[in-house]
């Protein structure tokens, strides 16, 4: 990709990403013209900041949690990165073994980082209200979101820890139809 977000991709790391990701020809043009366009320091990566200064993210009562889903650690990401994220958005086909990013359980694990705020791998009662804040707002009582919260972990919480565990958030989602709910429209 070089070091310069001008510079246009190589049919070949098109074709990597593609493998990769499961988004069509056109869909990584046209991501990659939004992703050069986000990298205002035009370096060929994106930082925290650039996220940010997307409007559907800066409107989102959880827009800082998304960010912080795209990096794993403290650096920029290059647009490798970026479209594998992304993948894990887009809708499931009939045959998701093209595409080891976007199955169930990669969004459910994705679903579940949202909430598990330390990393843990738990999710402890506050954490849900931090994030019940999040979407929320003062929009609810402090006690009725405590009521919400505790309600969720008594019945979600199967081996009584008082948190809940990645297993415990699948077994709760079994019903939810997350490939659909986790998926966006991307370009054609």
């Amino acid at each position: 990709m070089g070091t310069r977000a001008s510079i246009q991709l190589q049919d070949s790391e098109i074709r990597e990403i593609q493998a990769e990701t499961g988004f069509s020809h056109n869909q990584i043009v046209r991501l990659y013209s939004r992703f050069a366009n986000l990298d205002k320091s035009r370096n060929g990566s994106l930082s925290r900041a650039d996220f940010l200064r997307i409007p559907e993210l800066a409107i989102n009562p959880l827009g800082d949690r998304l960010v912080q889903s795209f990096f794993q650690e403290n650096t920029d990401i290059n647009f490798r990165q970026f479209m594998q994220v992304l993948s894990r958005f887009r809708p499931i086909k009939a045959n998701p073994e093209k595409n080891k990013l976007n199955t169930r359980e990669e969004k459910l694990k994705f679903a579940f980082k949202m909430y598990d705020l330390d990393g843990d791998e738990l999710i402890s009662k506050n954490e849900l209200l931090t994030i019940l804040h999040m979407m929320v707002g003062t929009n609810i009582s402090e006690e009725q979101l405590g009521s919400i919260a505790d309600r969720t972990i008594s019945e979600v919480d199967d081996d009584k820890d008082n948190c809940i565990s990645f297993q415990e958030f699948v077994k709760a989602m079994e019903r939810v139809d997350v490939e659909q709910k986790m998926s966006i429209r991307f370009l054609h």
